[in-house]
């Protein structure tokens, strides 16, 4: 018998006004404790953490081992090459904006990946991710580790064909064409060490269709300027060392998602609206994080004094909320043996 760990972080996505572009990882980890057998047998999962009620141990349900399988039935291997326990511990909030559902189909591609020893790169691994997660900011953010941007690339005719029509069709039949090569694009962008992220998670769920759902069909000129000019600037701003609080605070804030998404989200417009560098030392900015309802700080100091100001604004609005101070999670995905 042998066993490993594989971790795999939380990420937030959307950051500022790069809607669909910029992504990060952060120290909070999804593990996978795995032992191998070299006997035949079946593969058992048990999980721990947010959501045990209501996540599946099916292995054939779990979205987990379902993206284990599916890139497993890609290489013709139609179940687990071996007896294996699979434990998981997933302290991601679900449904929260902080990236669970991309962190499962990367635990479950890395999974099979040391399973049947297939020595995929992580670029390579990211092509069988983004068969099941189609928005690469927040799945590259996680498997790469750290502040990045990211994009897909225009895919030919052959190469849709061999697309999923989505993550339900993981296991529909007992093999699958493998995925186009070199999908998903990325760069790792700089990241200034001051900077900490502090996410104010609050109790209740939104579904990215349906924060997807309000968002408009096409935009104004002005507003696509809007958001190009603040992005170009912020790529840049995070990295630079001392940090420009203001500078930061004004180039996160959007018009291309969060106006629309705040609707969703009693006490967004209020946290964004009185919450600035000037009122709040250390802050620097503030935005959505993923599809939300978890909202994003970008700070240098002062976090529970920040954290707190706006579970307060939460509260007034009657939901309630947690936070962590986190930093970006810079190695991304990894395994241990």
């Amino acid at each position: 018998m042998h066993q490993y760990q594989i971790k795999v972080p939380a990420s937030s996505a959307n950051i500022g006004p790069g809607f669909d572009v910029l992504g990060m990882s952060l120290e909070v980890y999804m593990t996978l404790d795995v032992q191998v057998s070299d006997e035949k047998g079946h593969c058992v999962l048990s999980y721990e953490g947010d959501g045990a009620e209501e996540v599946p141990l099916d292995i054939h349900k779990n979205m987990i081992t379902q993206t284990a399988l599916y890139v497993l039935r890609c290489h013709n291997i139609h179940e687990f090459p071996s007896a294996t326990k699979i434990h998981v511990k997933n302290p991601i909030p679900l449904g929260r904006g902080m990236g669970s559902s991309g962190s499962a189909a990367i635990a479950g591609v890395v999974l099979a990946n040391e399973l049947a020893h297939l020595q995929l790169s992580k670029l390579q691994m990211m092509d069988y991710v983004l068969m099941i997660e189609r928005h690469p900011d927040n799945v590259m953010a996680s498997m790469m580790g750290g502040f990045v941007g990211s994009f897909l690339r225009e895919l030919s005719d052959t190469e849709k064909e061999a697309m999923l029509p989505s993550a339900s069709d993981l296991l529909t039949n007992k093999g699958f064409s493998r995925p186009p090569v070199n999908m998903g694009r990325y760069t790792t962008l700089p990241w200034a060490p001051e900077l900490k992220a502090l996410v104010v998670i609050p109790q209740f769920h939104l579904s990215t269709s349906k924060a997807r759902s309000v968002l408009p069909s096409s935009y104004t000129k002005p507003d696509v300027i809007y958001n190009l000019q603040r992005l170009a600037l912020l790529t840049t701003a995070l990295g630079q060392t001392p940090v420009n609080h203001q500078l930061i605070h004004e180039v996160m804030k959007d018009k291309v998602h969060q106006p629309y998404r705040s609707q969703l989200i009693p006490g967004l417009q209020t946290i964004l609206a009185q919450m600035t560098p000037e009122s709040q030392p250390g802050l620097c900015g503030i935005c959505l994080s993923g599809a939300g309802p978890t909202i994003l700080s970008l700070a240098t100091d002062h976090y529970e004094e920040i954290a707190q100001t706006m579970v307060n604004i939460f509260r007034q609005n009657n939901v309630e909320c947690s936070y962590l101070v986190l930093s970006p999670a810079f190695e991304g995905a990894s395994v241990s043996y």
